[in-house]
């Protein structure tokens, strides 16, 4: 039976061509991830063990704010002592904080929150172990500084340059003194490092003559864990002490946890292109076993059993899966190398290191590749095993009896309630417990559709065809028939297309739902011209708020400078405001008194956290600040909660009394006129040309809270195209064997008249009829799904509500439609192509 396998497969490569590059697909998918993500930790960890080869003890002290104003850091009486001990080397003494390098247009160079600044720290050689330098030195002055060599290659900076740093204060000007290359962190994460004089370090960063880590080296077979014990005995006891193997380690497991949760991301869409492709694979290996009936039914008749049938068609599964699934490997391969690169492309530094090949993707490749393949192929191999020998050998074409759809129908019907009964009970519920209820009845119902796609197909289909028929004649009334003859067939090719717009249209109408709500939610609560920011994430200071009041054209200016009271046991967010400003840039709807009270010292309430505490306009209310002092303040407003403003609004001069570390993280600005480029320069002109501030219009605002769902959707997109390209494989699959299948029609219709050109079209719009068929029953229950979960997080997102994006849809239907098209170009050529005597003499 292996020999008849291995015969038939050879005898119909050309037919099992799609099939293999189905399966080839989904293996390239998953071996791709299992490579990639394996190189890639490979590269991390060795990167991370290689930036700990020298430390064999780190100490690090970041005290709370109260703790700070007491003991901000290690102080250099505590580098001596480190210094003294037994076994020790050398110490780096380090402070660091965010400091960004403009490039030649003057926009940041890096990430923001991944562009530090660090301090010199050499050893008794003037060298330090953490740089070496490429050109120049080490700053050893005030107005000196030092760049890694991708950032001052970015910037065209070289050595006696001057370069503009941008920290949390004003920009400064320094001479760059040397160039290095560095096992950072940051700048291995594609940010910058500036490396300042430590006094100037300190001075930004924390305070003169204090540090927040140390690096301890140790001589050659030292006990690092027996050093770590002897330097915590002299250093602070809020300081906290690491052996650098177990930051390597920490590093290192920390790397496994954020590579596994993209492993597990891209595994899902390899599976989700896997479970497209098994539709394919069975479709083919059906059709297969009706065009071969006449022969598996000599077989029984000779003496095969039906079991052996079955072997024979899994034998034939499998040998296809083994050759998909080597060659899918080796595509993987090549997809790895090209992810890897196309990172690097993308300016998203990855260390270097070797191609890993593990065993891993290799079993996973063949395991995958051969069982799914088998697995598709089960079904029709039953079906060929249970066909009686003298039945087979009068019927070409076996076709499913009447009871059996009907029974299939059943329990399609059935499930697909069961489903969308979940999926009703999970929108209602709410939050993570119904996402979970959610996505049981989301599976349900895709499985339920699935079974009841081909009973679904003659209606859905009937509605179309009137359309077909009109506009293409004779052509358009043989393809609906056509598309319709075959249930199953027509059902299995539209499911692969159906389940890959299911999640398609899922996907975009949540994303386009939850964007113009948050569109709208900054177009209703902003009405500032400018909002601006630190591109760190971090605050901006006192000097950027007075020097944006002083700007030329500005008319209102406040902050949202963070802070928090203890109102009754409990600290509650608030919001350092400027009384008469914060009305003029943001939408503060008042219920009750009035926010002019704020200039007075009083303070506005949210009405939720109002009712919740009690609190009413003229209540006395005792607080206690950050630090620790306590007062007592009076409501002057209450006011209509907002996702743009936090609980309590408190005038900036009352925070400052009580936080000498104060945050801002945004200040919004109204200009005379409104928004323009003239009023944009002058604020950014304000801020000194600093590349690390962010001015941002409504426009700008609105992409920075919508632009990474538009990003996410985009990669969700790139992430299907998979399960689309063979689910397009799927209905040229079926047209090419379809078309084989009806030789003897093909060549008849051709006798009674109908000519190359309209046999074309009738294949065409045969492939397009399944193709919008699959595609409207994926775009319906994408919406369905993407209604229910969209309820479960409504609460949450003011101004959500369900918005299907038509134009998109449209988009859709026309592309499934082309899919159809170029899907059918290969079978339509063959059909218009059979010669007409040949194929009436056909079997």
């Amino acid at each position: 039976m292996f020999r008849t396998a291995l015969r038939n497969v050879l005898a119909h490569k050309a037919r099992l061509l799609m099939t293999v590059l189905a399966v080839m697909l989904g293996v390239a998918f998953v071996s791709g991830t299992l490579v990639f993500t394996d190189t890639l930790s490979q590269a991390f960890r060795g990167q991370s063990a290689k930036s700990y080869d020298d430390v064999a003890v780190a100490v690090s002290l970041r005290p709370d704010p109260e703790e700070a104003a007491k003991n901000p850091g290690l102080s250099q009486a505590t580098v001596d002592k480190v210094a003294k001990l037994d076994g020790v080397t050398g110490v780096q003494p380090r402070v660091d904080g965010f400091a960004g390098v403009p490039d030649a247009k003057g926009k940041l160079i890096g990430s923001g929150w991944s562009n530090k600044g660090v301090n010199f720290a050499p050893g008794p050689d003037g060298k330090d172990p953490a740089l070496s330098f490429t050109s120049g030195d080490g700053p050893t002055a005030a107005g000196q500084i030092a760049l890694d060599k991708a950032t001052a290659d970015k910037g065209g900076y070289k050595v006696g340059d001057t370069v503009r740093v941008a920290t949390n204060g004003p920009v400064k000007e320094y001479a760059l003194s040397g160039v290095f290359t560095t096992e950072d962190g940051a700048v291995n994460a594609g940010g910058s490092l500036v490396v300042f004089d430590a006094p100037v370090a300190q001075q930004l960063y924390l305070k003169p003559g204090y540090y927040s880590d140390l690096n301890v080296s140790a001589a050659p077979g030292a006990d690092d864990e027996k050093l770590r014990d002897e330097v915590l005995k002299v250093v602070p006891k809020a300081a906290t002490a690491q052996t650098g193997q177990d930051l390597a380690d920490e590093q290192a497991r920390q790397i496994e946890s954020g590579l596994g949760a993209l492993n597990q991301t891209l595994l899902g869409f390899a599976g989700i292109a896997l479970f497209v492709g098994v539709f394919l694979i069975s479709n083919t290996f059906t059709m297969l076993v009706a065009q071969r009936t006449k022969e598996l039914a000599l077989m029984r008749a000779v003496g095969a059993s039906r079991r052996q049938i079955t072997r024979s068609v899994l034998a034939e599964a499998g040998i296809v899966g083994v050759v998909a699934s080597a060659v899918g490997y080796l595509l993987g391969i090549g997809l790895a190398v090209g992810l890897r690169s196309g990172m690097a492309a993308f300016d998203m530094k990855v260390p270097d290191g070797d191609l890993v090949l593990g065993t891993t993707p290799v079993l996973a490749a063949f395991g995958v590749g051969v069982v799914i393949t088998m697995l598709a192929a089960w079904l029709p191999g039953r079906r060929a095993a249970k066909i009686p020998p003298v039945a087979a050998m009068n019927s070409v074409h076996a076709t499913p009896n009447a009871k059996s759809l009907v029974v299939r129908n059943a329990i399609g019907a059935a499930i697909t309630a069961i489903g969308a009964v979940l999926i009703v009970l999970g929108a209602n519920a709410g939050g993570d417990e119904g996402r979970m209820t959610i996505a049981g009845g989301a599976f349900a119902t895709l499985i339920g559709i699935i079974i009841l796609i081909p009973f679904l197909s003659r209606p859905v289909i009937a509605l179309i065809r009137p359309f077909f028929v009109k506009v293409f004649g004779i052509s358009g009334k043989l393809a609906g028939l056509n598309a319709v003859r075959n249930p199953r067939r027509t059902g299995a090719t539209a499911s692969a297309l159906a389940i890959g717009l299911t999640l398609v249209t899922g996907l975009t109408v949540i994303g386009v739902s939850a964007g113009q709500a948050l569109d709208k939610m900054t177009v209703d609560q902003i009405k500032a011209d400018y909002m601006v920011t630190m591109a760190s994430g971090g605050g901006l200071s006192d000097e950027a708020l007075k020097a944006l009041e002083k700007a030329p054209g500005v008319t209102a200016v406040s902050p949202q400078q963070a802070g928090a009271l203890d109102i009754k046991g409990t600290y509650v967010s608030a919001s350092g405001v400027t009384p008469g400003a914060i009305e003029k840039v943001l939408k503060v709807e008042v219920v009750n008194g009035s926010l002019a009270t704020l200039g007075q010292g009083r303070i506005a309430v949210a009405d939720k956290t109002a009712e919740k505490r009690g609190l009413k306009v003229g209540d006395s209310v005792p607080v206690e600040y950050l630090d620790k002092k306590k007062g007592t303040l009076t409501v002057g407003a209450v006011y209509k909660d907002s996702e743009f403003l936090s609980p309590v609004l408190v005038d900036t001069k009352i925070l400052d009394a009580h936080d000498p570390e104060k945050y801002i993280p945004q200040i919004f600005v109204s200009t005379e006129g409104g928004p323009g480029d003239a009023h944009e320069q002058a604020l950014i002109k304000a801020m000194g040309d600093n590349p690390a501030i962010t001015v941002m219009d409504q426009k700008d605002i609105r992409d920075e809270f919508g632009g990474q769902i538009n990003l996410l959707l985009n990669i969700m997109y790139g992430l299907l195209a998979m399960a689309l390209i063979i689910a397009v494989l799927g209905v040229v699959n079926t047209l090419a064997m379809s078309v084989f299948e009806r030789q003897q029609e093909i060549g008849m219709i051709r006798a009674i008249g109908l000519d190359r050109r309209r046999v074309k079209r009738m294949v065409r719009l045969e492939a397009v009829v399944i193709s919008v068929f699959g595609a409207v029953v994926g775009i319906g229950l994408g919406t369905f799904l993407a209604w229910a979960i969209g309820k479960t997080f409504e609460a949450s997102l003011p101004g959500y509500g369900l918005v299907v994006p038509w134009d998109r849809v449209g988009i859709f239907l026309v592309l499934a439609a082309l899919v159809g098209v170029l899907a059918s170009l290969w079978p339509a050529r063959s059909a218009a192509r059979l010669n007409m005597l040949t194929a009436i003499k056909a079997e």
